[in-house]
C-alpha cells in the first residue's frame, strides 16, 4: 500500500497509518517525492513548525516503518505525447 502525501499531511491520521504499519500486518511504501509533497505543504501551511523539525519527522518515519522507501521507480513514470508526466503507481489514500 504506497501512503500519499495527503494521507501524511496531518498528525493524527499520519501517527495512526504509521502505528498500523509498524504492527507489521500491513507494508506500506512512500517515495521522496511524496515525503518531499508532505514536508512541502506543511512548511507552507505550518509556518511555526521548523523546517528541522519537519526533516526530523522525516527521518522518523522512514526509520520507523521498515522497506518504506521506495526508490528506482522512475522507469515507472511515463511522459505522454504531450510531454505531461502521468504516474503508473497506485495509490491509498484514507
Amino acid at each position: 500500500m504506497v501512503y500519499d502525501a495527503n494521507v501524511l499531511y496531518g498528525n493524527t491520521l499520519r501517527d495512526l497509518l504509521i502505528r498500523l504499519a509498524m504492527t507489521g500486518q500491513i507494508q506500506v511504501r512512500w517515495t521522496h517525492g511524496i515525503l518531499d509533497e508532505m514536508q512541502r505543504n506543511l512548511a507552507a501551511n505550518r509556518p511555526d513548525i521548523p523546517w528541522e523539525k519537519l526533516e526530523k519527522l522525516r527521518r522518523l518515519m522512514n526509520s520507523a516503518v521498515r522497506d518504506c522507501l521506495v526508490e528506482g521507480y522512475e522507469s515507472l513514470v511515463n511522459i505522454s505525447p504531450h510531454g505531461t508526466s502521468r504516474r503508473n503507481l497506485p495509490t491509498t489514500s484514507c
